[in-house]
């Protein structure tokens, strides 16, 4: 196998990093979004009973946001697990060569959505974004809103870095080779 290999294993405790940071950001973001939405909720309802516990105005506009960065940054963890939706039922009737070239096709048109993602998705945050504010937080910019996508641009390609590293590491091996992936599962 050649050497290049051996220097971007040394990688993986990163990529390892920013899974598990990438994973809490979202695990707090929905935490935050939980507890938005029941103050909302339960202002809605017991404002009857409690008359000093109001639905907040900005719960909604903050409950869409959050989940926007939720939605496209657990998109950029599912990408380093491989575990979006895959069409695998030809594989078994393919040449593992024609599967592996396949993967790396894949993967490469999926960094080219996360290049697009973080380029325009850049322009539109700074552009678009930044001209409004929110409805019921005047003082809060809009960017806010479309931020998320260029974030998980830049997540995405991270990721997509170390999938086309392992597709074209899949060429050099041999078939009979355990995978160390495999292994440890």
């Amino acid at each position: 196998m050649p050497e290049i290999f051996n220097k971007l294993e040394k990688l993986k405790p990163v990529y390892d990093w920013l899974y598990k940071f990438l994973m809490l950001i979202c695990k707090l973001l929905l935490i935050a979004d939980i507890a938005i939405t029941c103050l909302s909720v339960g202002g809605r309802y017991f404002n009857k009973y409690i008359p000093f516990w109001t639905d907040p105005a900005w719960s909604e506009e903050i409950v869409l946001t959050l989940m926007a960065y939720m939605a496209v940054l657990s998109a950029a963890l599912a990408i380093r697990r491989r575990a979006h939706i895959r069409l695998t039922a030809f594989d078994a009737k393919m040449s593992k060569k024609a599967v592996k070239i396949l993967d790396l096709i894949s993967d490469i048109a999926v960094m080219g959505l996360a290049i697009v993602m973080l380029v325009v998705g850049m322009k539109y945050a700074i552009s678009v974004g930044a001209k409004g504010t929110y409805v019921s937080l005047p003082s809060l910019s809009k960017f806010w809103m479309y931020f998320p996508v260029p974030i998980a641009g830049i997540f995405m390609i991270i990721f997509e870095l170390e999938c086309i590293e392992k597709d074209i590491r899949s060429f050099y091996e041999k078939d009979d080779e355990p995978k160390k992936e495999e292994e440890k599962k």
